[in-house]
């Protein structure tokens, strides 16, 4: 799969933006602040519909233009998925609510000029992004390594993305529910109704979450292996927060790097477990308010030679395992799609030494496209820059040099 052009009107720092897309890798070179980085969000707002980085998608629509009281920011892409091609146009709307004078933000998609909802789009063309900040995946807090998880599996498992929003509606609605039980009083049998659907859609995260984890776990190792050069060894390790295995009354939990293997469980039987696990935190729930088991509080954690990255990591030790993670996540998404997705790496050579910067551009140059941002042309070796094709953008526009660059 690739990007064959490319259109933003209104986004971020770009006014306007109309591009053909050559395949192959692409260097995408200029100072910071620039735009490098918001061209990349653009390309990965169409695999993922959501932004990686805005907290509200009024932040994506260009400030200038944002003055108004109607504005649109608008992306508009032509790709090439195996023998067929594709547009995709995404509208990010500004408007004034009728009610009561205050603007609102929607969004429209279309694919290839036909209008449809979010659910019905994900997956048609799909993205890897990395940048710096994503080390936050494993040095942050357990809500990035969900976000994570949630942005690649809804590109890829098709009911993910619509479960997903299924389960969060019930657990506000069940939380709010047990708040007012908890304050109030009230009939606990009330809770039935939501807990049945907490467990319908949390079995769908929880049983995809393990599958997903296991085969991306089996990639990132081999990958991680040949980048530190067998040096090291890399584990993904899923910490459920309903388990199905769950320990026996009084049995120690097993070590953080002991391996488990979930995947023998059926989508039922997870369901018919979180449900009972919900009957019997039911008490404890409601004097508490919320609910404290179920997907929203899944944890994963990075293991380096048994070494947990997330609090003892080195900053390249972490920036390694989170390349092998993007790479084992590209090549995922292939094997289950059956088309190679476009890779989308932020300054991804920095921090990283002369022999980490070689193994990966050579994993690089083999992908049908990559968009690959820089501030330093030098990081790159003299080889691959001749390979790629060669941006420079100032000031949100972008310039293709010529071939001899």
């Amino acid at each position: 799969m690739y990007l064959t052009h490319l259109s933003l009107t209104n986004f971020r720092n770009f006014a306007r933006l109309d591009l053909e897309v050559p395949p192959g890798p692409i260097l995408v070179v200029g100072p910071n602040a620039q735009g490098k980085t918001s061209l990349l969000e653009a390309i990965f707002f169409l695999a993922t519909l959501t932004s990686f980085q805005a907290e509200h998608e009024r932040q994506l629509i260009n400030f200038l233009a944002a003055q108004e009281s109607l504005a649109v920011a608008r992306i508009v892409a032509d790709f090439q998925r195996g023998e067929t091609a594709h547009r995709l146009e995404v509208r990010i709307i500004q408007e004034v609510n009728g009610v009561n004078g205050s603007t609102r933000v929607r969004k429209e998609v279309l694919l290839d000029g036909a209008k449809l909802r979010i659910n019905q789009v994900l997956g048609q063309f799909t993205a890897v992004l990395f940048l710096p900040q994503m080390l936050r995946v494993i040095e942050g807090p357990p809500e990035e390594r969900r976000r994570y998880l949630n942005l690649c599996l809804a590109q890829v498992l098709p009911g993910y993305a619509l479960a997903l929003s299924d389960y969060a509606h019930a657990l506000a609605q069940r939380n709010a529910l047990l708040k007012q039980l908890s304050e109030r009083g009230g009939d606990p049998e009330q809770l039935t109704y939501w807990d049945e659907l907490l467990a319908s859609n949390g079995a769908i995260l929880i049983h995809a979450r393990i599958h997903a984890l296991q085969e991306l776990e089996d990639l990132a190792i081999r990958i991680h292996h040949e980048l530190t050069r067998g040096n090291e060894v890399l584990r993904l390790v899923y910490q459920p927060a309903y388990d199905p295995l769950r320990l026996p009354l009084g049995q120690y939990a097993l070590p953080l790097d002991m391996p488990l293997n979930r995947k023998g469980f059926t989508l039922e039987q997870i369901r018919q477990g979180f449900l009972q696990r919900l009957l019997e935190q039911r008490k404890e729930e409601i004097a508490r308010g919320v609910t404290t088991i179920g997907p929203h509080r899944d944890e994963l954690r990075f293991l380096e030679n048994k070494i947990d990255l997330g609090t003892y990591g080195s900053r390249g030790q972490v920036r390694t395992a989170m390349m092998a993670l993007k790479l084992a996540e590209a090549h995922w998404i292939k094997e289950k799609t059956g088309h190679s997705p476009v890779l989308l790496f932020d300054e991804v050579l920095a921090e990283l030494d002369a022999t980490r910067r070689t193994d990966l551009l050579a994993r690089l140059e083999i992908s049908e496209q990559a968009l690959l941002t820089t501030a330093y042309l030098e990081l790159f070796s003299p080889e691959f820059v001749q390979k790629a094709s060669l941006w420079r953008i100032e000031s949100g526009k972008v310039y293709p040099q010529p071939l001899d660059k």
